[in-house]
């Protein structure tokens, strides 16, 4: 059974950063995308961020480029999404979510599975 657990997740100032953490488990992560996705309240959810579990290759969304890195330990099984310099409007709830298909393939709708969601809010 497939389960992506989310933590990390607060309040924090305009500027400051934060570090969202994915405990992943149920699953082949070699053949597997890992993505984070956002959800700011009263829009659609979004993609911010994916890495390929097997070889690590990246891709960001416009949306917090520059601002983010992800990285995965594969010893712990675990998805860290780093952020920096933190606007308002990165105010959202934040998903880790997992799927055999890659990012120029999957939409954020269809993504196979997710987790719960950690709340980040920027806010002074």
């Amino acid at each position: 059974q497939v389960q992506l657990v989310e933590s990390g997740g607060g309040l924090v100032q305009p500027g400051g950063s934060l570090r969202v953490s994915c405990a992943a488990s149920g699953f082949t992560f070699s053949n597997h995308w890992m993505y984070w996705v956002r959800q700011a309240p009263g829009k659609g959810r979004e993609f911010v961020v994916a890495i390929r579990w097997n070889g690590g290759e990246t891709w960001y969304g416009d949306p917090m480029k520059g601002r983010i890195t992800i990285a995965r330990d594969s010893a712990k099984n675990t998805v860290y999404l780093q952020m920096r310099n933190l606007k308002p409007e990165d105010t959202a709830v934040y998903y880790c979510a997992a799927d055999r298909r890659d990012i120029w393939q999957v939409g954020v709708d269809t993504i196979a599975a997710w987790g719960r969601g950690t709340q980040v809010t920027v806010s002074s």
